[in-house]
C-alpha cells in the first residue's frame, strides 16, 4: 500500500538519485558499459577519408558509383539488479539501515541505465526468490521497482546468493550486467561455483554493504545479541578482550573468504558503508573500469 509517507521517500529518493545521475554517472556508465558491437545502419556515398575495407562493393556495383557501409554501436543493454532482503538488511547503527542504502543504490543504477536508454529490471531475494520483475525501459518502470524494494515484506530471513544467480543465469537469455547488493553475510562456499559462471555469461559486479558494528563493537559490557536470520540469541560479554579478538577473527575470516571468491571469479567489487555516502565509491568504481577499458 502507496502510505504517504512511502510515496515522499520515493519522490525523495527520485529527486537525490536523479541528480546524481545527471551530475556524476550517466556519461561514465555510458563510457564503461559497451554496447554488443556495431550493427549495420545504412550505406551512404563515398567520402574522400573513408576507409576502403567499409565500401560496400555490391551497391558500388550496381549504381556505379562509390558507396559505404555505415555502422552504429548495438547500444541497448540490460540491466539486472539483484538486491538481498534478508533480514540482516534490516540493520543500521550510524544513519540508515542497509536496505534503504540498498534501495538508493539501486535507483542510481537504474536511472543510470534508463538515461542511457538501456532496460533494467529487478530481483529480490532472501533464502527464497521474493520478487521478480522483468527488464523494461522509462522512469516510470524505475519508480515502481524503487516503490517495491521500500514496500516488499519478504517471506524468507536467511541469504542464498547462490540460488539468486542461479535464476537469473536461466532468466536471461542474453549477457547482461548484474548488479548483486548484498551484505554477504553468508559463507563464501556456497556461491563460489555459480558466481564463477554468472561472471562468464554476464558482467557481474558486487556491491558489499556493511555497518561498523559488523566489524568492531564497543567495549559496554554484557549484551544479548540476536542473528537476525535465524533468530539465535547469545549472551556476550564484548569488555572481554578474549571475545573482542574471536569476533574479529570471525569478521576477518568471513572477508578474505569472500574477497577470494570474488577475485576468483574475476568480479568487479564496489564496498558501501552505512556510515558513509555512497558516491565516493561508486565514482571510483567508475574510474577504475574506465582506466582498464582505454589500456
Amino acid at each position: 500500500m502507496l502510505t504517504p509517507e512511502l510515496i515522499k521517500k520515493i519522490r525523495r529518493i527520485e529527486i537525490h538519485t536523479r541528480r546524481l545521475v545527471n551530475d556524476s554517472f550517466a556519461g561514465e556508465y555510458h563510457a564503461i558499459f559497451k554496447g554488443r558491437g556495431m550493427e549495420f545502419d545504412e550505406v551512404r556515398p563515398y567520402q574522400p577519408g573513408d576507409e576502403v575495407r567499409d565500401i560496400d562493393w555490391n551497391v558500388t556495383a550496381r549504381t556505379g558509383d562509390l558507396f559505404v557501409k555505415r555502422f552504429v554501436e548495438e547500444r541497448e543493454l540490460t540491466v539486472m539488479l539483484l538486491v538481498d532482503a534478508s533480514a540482516s538488511g534490516q540493520f543500521g547503527t550510524v544513519n540508515r539501515f542497509k536496505r534503504e542504502i540498498a534501495a538508493e543504490l539501486a535507483a542510481v543504477l537504474a536511472f543510470s541505465a534508463i538515461t542511457n536508454n538501456d532496460k533494467v529490471g529487478l530481483l529480490v531475494f532472501t533464502d527464497q526468490v521474493e520478487l521478480f520483475i522483468s527488464p523494461r525501459k522509462g522512469r516510470r518502470h524505475v519508480l515502481r521497482l524503487i516503490r517495491d524494494l521500500l514496500a516488499f515484506q519478504p517471506q524468507g530471513q536467511g541469504t542464498d546468493v547462490k540460488l539468486a544467480l542461479n535464476t537469473i543465469n536461466r532468466v536471461l537469455k542474453r549477457r547482461s550486467i548484474v548488479f548483486l547488493i548484498s551484505d554477504f553475510l553468508t559463507p563464501p562456499e556456497n556461491y563460489r561455483r555459480v558466481l564463477q559462471v554468472s561472471n562468464r555469461r554476464h558482467d557481474v559486479i558486487a556491491v558489499t554493504l556493511s555497518d561498523p558494528r559488523e566489524t568492531e563493537w564497543p567495549q559496554v559490557g554484557l549484551l544479548t545479541l540476536e542473528d537476525a536470520e535465524t533468530g539465535q540469541m547469545q549472551w556476550v560479554d564484548t569488555s572481554s578482550h578474549q571475545w573482542q579478538e574471536a569476533f574479529a577473527e570471525r569478521v576477518e575470516e568471513l572477508r578474505l573468504a569472500r574477497e577470494r571468491v570474488f577475485r576468483k571469479a574475476k568480479v568487479d567489487r564496489i564496498n558501501i558503508t552505512t556510515d558513509a555516502e555512497y558516491v565516493t565509491p561508486l565514482t571510483v568504481f567508475f574510474e577504475r573500469r574506465a582506466r582498464r577499458l582505454r589500456r
